[in-house]
């Protein structure tokens, strides 16, 4: 093993020996290795090989001298052959598995190939290279077909970094996803170049870890060779030893991370769609008329089903009838007003009568189940359509409830079911409005009956009453007024609130005007009248008390004689002005029964315009009284000279809202 050239038992470039002699035991070693080697100059040609090389690649040593070793290599494994020769040049000896050397029959065989660099010469470089090829061990081969397998047709890189050179490498050669993500990069700082901003630091700090002997593992973002942002998750294992490194698997795990994204989304949209379908819900509950309800049906419910239109049709003394809601969205829907509900040839009228949805995916099936829609289509886009009865008490039809796609669409089990929940609180919410539309009329009727049904006539005095009940679902209130013609050219003026809603409080309100004009016609003095209404209430054993102002007006001198018991101030404008009048105020009656009650006077000259009201009018729980007085005072100025455009006005106005009931009594004194 001298390096000269010639053939002599099976070593290339070795010089010829005499028989008998003993060869150099370094160059016996070599001849009879049991793994194929060679002996490769700096330029890679072979100059030496030894026998299991020949048995193993066919290559007898005399046609194997002189070429360049990674030739010997197939398909496209000589450059990679070059670059473990060129790392053993470099003094950075490698091995490469999963590489092919071609046979001299032709014939690839896998091997596994190491170099290493022979010592150096007088230059001071390395003489050349030893190359190791090694036929993989039956679990290795086995080792290597299944991981190729795992990796072939899955996003999956098997990788080792070497600790000490930051150099990246692949197990098996490369894979689609490494080519993808690192290309031809083979160092640890061009990878790290394309890792997310937000996750380096994360991925340095555990890769640090590793240089300590920690095995590494980490969830990270990287961008990839075409700039798409991918998420991986890298493992790996520290191995120790003279070449420190880290042997692992990176998993692309994006489309996992993005499933779990649109799961996360899919939930955030059904708990927001379950938080609109709770308000909605809750609006219907709180509906008082039909219109709040039809309207709920057809606009605000329809996004929740991605629908386009939504109608609502009434049974109205056996009659489809529409709501006005439903009217305006649909062309169709006059065309179908005033049917007979229980016609059953087309979908409402056949919900209406067996109380069972219909849902329809496309216009195909509408037209088979109920050919008679045939002259409806025309005039609509809708391409699929979902009709729910809308029932109420002992499940009695009051209603149909139509969603409309203007593309064909599959009504899935929850759609369904929401729709007929729907509509089930639809139909109590319009059962509700019903009663209480009932109700409504009973007690508009009863407060009529409670207030004085005619005013007196008064030549030297205009007058205009109001009453508005409360908007608060309260009707029956406790609020009264009243104008009591007295002895001696007198007039008695009364408002007055009676704490509470509801029968009780109307009835209590009943009481009072009926003690106030009893007790009027036989005292003159407005303090007695308000001290004797007072005993009476708080003798009765009731608990009930109300604030209220009683003032007499002589109408010949305008002199105002006035006796309060916690009202709120009158008012007195003309048109250049308006003035707050606060007579000296008692408790409210029904509290003590030895109250007192002051008399105030005051005189109401001709052309003047006098106004006494409840608190309902000037305050609540967003308007303190002041400003409503002063919101009053300026309304009633501009309308000082006509006491019914007065009262107009200020009911319309109403300063402090409609939350509580509101009476009205303005009085002007003539010229």
């Amino acid at each position: 093993m001298n390096g000269s050239t010639g053939s002599t038992d099976g070593i290339a470039g070795s010089s010829a020996v005499p028989e008998g002699r003993l060869r150099d035991p370094i160059d016996m070693a070599f001849r009879h290795a049991p793994s194929a080697m060679i002996v490769a100059d700096r330029e890679g040609a072979i100059a030496l090989a030894n026998h299991a090389f020949s048995e193993f690649t066919g290559h007898a040593p005399d046609s194997a001298a002189g070429r360049p070793w990674p030739e010997l290599l197939s398909h496209g494994d000589p450059a990679r052959a070059w670059a473990l020769h060129r790392s053993a040049l470099e003094g950075r000896p490698r091995r490469q598995s999963g590489l092919s050397v071609t046979g001299a029959d032709g014939a690839s065989r896998r091997v596994s190939v190491e170099s290493r660099a022979l010592p150096a010469d007088g230059d001071g470089r390395p003489a050349g290279v030893v190359v190791v090829l090694r036929e993989p061990m039956r679990d290795e081969a086995t080792l290597r077909v299944v991981t190729e397998l795992r990796t072939e047709n899955s996003d999956t890189v098997l990788w080792t970094l070497d600790l000490r050179t930051g150099r990246l490498d692949e197990l098996f050669g490369p894979s689609p996803l490494g080519r993808l993500l690192a290309g031809d990069a083979r160092d640890l700082e061009e990878c790290l170049a394309r890792v997310h901003r937000d996750d380096i630091a994360r991925v340095r700090d555990a890769m640090e870890a590793s240089h300590q002997g920690r095995d590494y593992e980490q969830r990270f973002r990287m961008f990839d060779r075409n700039g798409d942002e991918r998420s991986l998750h890298a493992r790996a294992r520290f191995i120790n030893g003279d070449r420190p490194r880290l042997i692992g698997i990176i998993d692309d795990v994006t489309e996992h991370v993005q499933l779990i994204r649109r799961l996360a989304d899919r939930r955030r949209i059904e708990a927001a769609q379950g938080r609109q379908v709770t308000d909605l819900a809750a609006k219907l509950v709180s509906a008082t008329t039909v219109e709040e309800v039809t309207g709920l049906l057809t606009e605000e419910f329809v996004p929740i089903f991605g629908g386009t239109t939504a109608g609502v049709m009434l049974v109205e003394d056996g009659k489809l009838r529409s709501s006005p809601a439903a009217a305006e969205a649909s062309a169709t829907v006059p065309m179908i007003d005033g049917r007979d509900a229980a016609d059953t040839t087309y979908p409402m009228g056949a919900v209406v009568q067996d109380r069972q949805p219909r849902f329809f995916e496309n216009r195909a099936e509408i037209l088979e189940r109920f050919p008679a829609v045939a002259s409806i289509l025309p005039y609509t886009s809708a391409q699929a359509w979902a009709t729910v009865p809308v029932f109420g008490d002992r499940r009695v039809a009051l209603g149909v409830w139509q969603v409309a796609w203007d593309q064909p669409h599959h009504a899935t089990p929850d759609e369904r079911a929401l729709m007929l929940t729907l509509a089930g609180l639809a139909g109590q919410a319009l059962q509700r409005v019903h009663r209480q539309k009932a109700e409504l009329e009973l007690a508009d009727a009863m407060q009529k009956r409670m207030l004085p049904p005619k005013l007196p006539d008064f030549a030297e005095l205009d007058i205009s009453v109001r009453y508005l009940p409360a908007r608060a679902g309260w009707r029956v209130c406790g609020d009264f007024y009243d104008v009591i013609r007295l002895p001696d050219r007198r007039v008695g003026l009364v408002v007055g609130d009676v704490q509470g809603h509801g029968v009780e409080a109307a009835a209590a309100m009943g009481q009072i005007r009926i003690a106030f004009r009893a007790y009027a016609t036989n005292q003159g003095d407005p303090g007695v009248v308000l001290a004797e209404t007072n005993r009476l209430l708080t003798e009765t054993g009731e608990i009930v008390f109300a604030t209220c102002g009683y003032l007499v007006l002589d109408l010949d001198t305008g002199e105002m004689q006035a006796a309060w018991a916690g009202q709120p101030p009158a008012i007195i404008a003309t048109p250049e002005g308006y003035d707050v009048w606060e007579p000296e105020t008692g408790p409210p009656v029904g509290v003590d029964a030895d109250s007192k009650y002051p008399v105030t006077t005051r005189r109401l000259r001709p052309g003047d315009t006098l106004l006494m009201c409840s608190d309902g009018l000037v305050e609540s729980a967003d308007v303190a009284m002041d400003d409503g007085l002063d919101t009053v005072g300026a309304a009633l100025r501009q309308q000082s000279d006509d006491v019914e455009g007065a009262a107009t006005a200020l009911a319309a106005l109403a300063p402090a809202g409609r939350s509580d009931d509101i009476a009205i009594l303005i009085a002007r004194l003539n010229n």
